[in-house]
């Protein structure tokens, strides 16, 4: 069966070349004799494996010598308790941005820690805009300030670095890292869910400043600090072992395709191709403020909601899945990240000009 175009927003598309290089090295890893499923996580082989995609992933993101870049587990919501438990360092309140699903859910659980400012939300317009930083209602003497640079349900997008002085600035970049070049310097923390642009589920990633660790509050667990993990490398326990080998893979793949810079570039043609698509058209609607339309996750609806089953079907008549729309929003998602071909934007494309012939 040949491969499909697979616009699933998570556990997301992988890149073809680095499947088939796992597929080839999966009994065998390099004439070792196992598979990297089955080695020790002590061992030299493994070891070796896991250092080289941390050096590759610092190089592809120029992460400074003062951050450490940790390998955890338990998805990005996981990150939701732990950093309020690591970064309040005694103080008694953070500063939350408010763009969407993924913003709420890090502002509830971060109230079962701390008072929460919600500095700026765009609720009032259905999550389709991000507020600007002079509509922000930052506290100096808050221990952080905690952003979503891209809302995967809600397909709005940061482009830029948010100012928050000597307050630590926090972001969830799940659906954006990896997509872009950004300045780690100007960030605190970073976290990413990896299914999207990273490798597969079960591996978080966090990038976070060392002058930021060892400051949990009183009764953080022992798994739950930031620098129980800094301090053993991330093998305190068993790491995501596997899914750290194809996230070295998808480095050494970007690097080769001439990194973040050329990723972002790819990225930026395969959007505007829907955004034209959907602008020129008067059957199908983007509902983001174009100021704010992400790279990586593109909603929109149909004129009759109606023929939303249709599309689909027709979608996957022509080798397109998971185009479905959150069903907190509805209509249909397109999640287009490295992995996904400008081809299958195409195809899409396509699709949407020959369905609106159709019914428009």
């Amino acid at each position: 069966m040949e491969r499909i175009f697979n616009f699933s927003a998570g556990p997301a598309t992988l890149p073809q070349e680095v499947l088939e290089l796992a597929r080839d090295e999966l009994a065998n890893w390099h004439g070792c004799g196992m598979s990297v499923m089955e080695m020790s996580h002590r061992g030299k082989e493994y070891m070796g494996i896991q250092a080289e995609a941390e050096a590759d992933l610092r190089e592809l993101m120029g992460i400074p010598a003062n951050y450490k870049v940790l390998f955890l587990q338990g998805g990005a919501s996981s990150q939701f308790a732990m950093v309020p438990m690591n970064l309040l360092r005694g103080k008694a309140s953070a500063d939350y941005l408010n763009t969407g699903e993924w913003s709420k859910k890090a502002i509830k659980e971060a109230k079962k820690y701390c008072a929460v400012n919600v500095v700026a939300s765009s609720e009032d317009k259905n999550f389709s805009y991000a507020p600007a930083q002079d509509a922000w209602k930052l506290d100096p003497n808050a221990a952080y300030v905690h952003y979503t640079p891209n809302e995967t349900i809600g397909g709005v997008e940061i482009f830029w670095t948010p100012q928050t002085g000597d307050v630590p600035l926090v972001a969830d970049m799940s659906s954006t890292i990896l997509s872009r070049p950004i300045d780690v310097s100007k960030f605190g923390l970073i976290y990413a869910g990896a299914q999207k642009n990273i490798g597969p589920a079960g591996l978080t990633l966090v990038i976070v400043r060392d002058d930021l660790l060892g400051q949990t509050i009183n009764g953080t667990p022992t798994m739950f600090d930031y620098k129980t993990h800094a301090e053993n490398e991330s093998m305190y326990n068993t790491p995501p072992t596997y899914a750290i080998y194809i996230a070295g893979l998808v480095f050494k793949m970007l690097k080769a395709k001439g990194g973040l810079a050329a990723m972002e570039k790819a990225n930026r043609a395969k959007a505007q191709l829907l955004y034209d698509a959907l602008d020129a058209s008067r059957f199908f609607n983007s509902p983001v403020a174009p100021e704010n339309r992400s790279l990586m996750n593109i909603p929109f609806t149909l004129k009759n909601a109606v023929c939303d089953d249709e599309f689909l079907k027709d979608a996957k008549g022509r080798s397109m899945v998971q185009l479905k729309g959150h069903r907190s929003v509805g209509g249909m998602r397109a999640s287009i990240y490295n992995a996904m071909p400008i081809e299958g934007v195409q195809t899409l494309v396509n699709l949407m000009k020959d369905f609106e012939k159709k019914h428009g």
